[in-house]
């Protein structure tokens, strides 16, 4: 059933009427789910938001505290649902490059999640907080993140993270999904949301390269996300699929890539016939490898079902640009410590501070995630809270009655990762 009135859903297009039935969406959705990191039935809640008034949250990968601030930034200023993932070469770059233990990807993860975890709530929108794209190579760094779920969930009454991604899409179709529902099985104990993909993307991401893959292989059929929809909807409902109609990873000229979205609709048509659904969009569908894709095949893609889409090489340009157009402009100062075009004598500390350079670059990531959310129909949906909460800025604990006990997110994490990894 759908959550607001069909006229309004309608009239959102409509020029005229645009902000005020938005605004009655708005409503809709803040009355729904809380700002802060969302898991289990709210986390539904959204993402059945999403697909019934045809909008889609973008998902910005990504590998810093500085990153995270300014995807949060951009959804608070945006009026938008986000979702911040972290990859597995993500995770090892926040847990240190010169950390060489094989669980680093696992313990960058965790920490990373501390750091969205202590923050979120302050930006008053919801937060989606999950991990990228996991081959069948990687699956340790899955297992290490799904131990820090458990342990997290039995202080808490709710998972670190708010779901995860298999992506085992290079194994045949009866081997990914076989997996995917042994290690849903777990999740749903949790009410953690389950990614998957079927069907190759193409291109290269975070050391996974298809891009000499077979181009059908690039076009996942009807059946094929149905028999995982059939298998999964088994255990839960709290799952999606990346079903691949063209996509690759990477970034191209708008053209280069030949994208099929109208497909989506087929395996929502199918699924539907199927099961005989009232719903005319029964799966929730994702996209990935969405550089360089034209406005019109994103809009298409969305008004198929996708409730979520990846953004990673925009957003790593536009952190870069910023701090590109900062350095172009104060080249000058930034030659030495001491001396510029003012005065040989004149100190260069405000220009060369970090705090000052890496706020360029905040500032032009927050914006280019802004347009996604423009794009992807997500703009407006939620009015940020202005209240913010007390402490524990992580959870409510279920026995202990002190909420000061995991003030430190420095020693929450060790804590974790600590019994996560010392049986490795």
């Amino acid at each position: 059933a759908s959550l607001v009135p069909p006229n309004i859903f309608l009239g959102k297009f409509v020029n005229n009427t645009y902000h005020h039935t938005r605004h009655l969406v708005i409503m809709s959705l803040a009355s729904l789910v809380p700002p802060g990191v969302v898991t289990g039935d709210n986390l539904l809640k959204l993402m059945e938001h999403a697909r019934t008034n045809g909008y889609a949250i973008p998902a910005v990968n990504c590998t810093s505290s500085s990153t995270i601030n300014a995807v949060l930034e951009a959804a608070r200023k945006y009026n938008s649902p986000i979702m911040i993932q972290v990859s597995n070469g993500g995770g090892a770059f926040y847990c240190g490059k010169s950390i060489k233990d094989k669980n680093n990807a696992a313990i960058g993860s965790v920490a990373l999640a501390m750091h969205v975890r202590s923050v979120a709530k302050f930006y008053g929108v919801p937060v989606v907080l999950h991990s990228d794209h996991c081959a069948k190579k990687l699956l340790p760094w899955f297992d290490g993140m799904l131990e820090a779920d458990e342990e997290y969930f039995e202080k808490f009454g709710e998972p670190l993270f708010s779901s995860h991604m298999l992506d085992l899409s290079e194994e045949p179709d009866e081997e990914n999904i076989a997996i995917c529902v042994e290690y849903f099985k777990r999740m749903a104990k949790m009410k953690i949301w389950l990614e998957m993909e079927i069907g190759i993307t193409g291109g290269e991401e975070d050391g996974v390269n298809n891009e000499d893959v077979d181009p059908e292989k690039l076009y996942t059929t009807p059946e094929q996300v149905y028999s995982v929809y059939d298998a999964l909807s088994k255990i839960g409902d709290m799952f999606s699929i990346a079903a691949a109609f063209g996509n690759v990873h990477g970034v191209y000229k708008p053209g280069n890539v030949k994208l099929s979205p109208e497909k989506l609709g087929k395996h929502q048509e199918y699924a539907k016939a199927k099961l005989n659904s009232p719903l005319p969009k029964p799966i929730f569908l994702v996209m990935h490898g969405g550089s360089g894709s034209t406005d019109e095949e994103i809009k298409l893609a969305v008004s198929n079902g996708v409730i979520k889409m990846n953004i990673d090489t925009d957003t790593q340009w536009a952190y870069w640009d910023g701090l590109r157009a900062f350095e172009k402009e104060k080249r000058d100062y930034l030659q030495g410590q001491i001396g510029n075009p003012t005065g040989a004598d004149k100190p260069n500390k405000k220009f060369y501070d970090p705090r000052v350079w890496i706020r360029k670059a905040e500032e032009s990531m927050a914006a280019r995630v802004g347009t996604s959310c423009e794009k992807l129909g997500s703009l407006g949906t939620y009015p940020a809270a202005e209240s913010c909460p007390t402490v524990p800025y992580f959870g409510e604990t279920k026995k202990s009655p002190s909420p000061l006990l995991f003030l430190s997110a420095g020693a929450l994490v060790g804590v974790i990762t600590m019994k996560v990894f010392s049986k490795k």
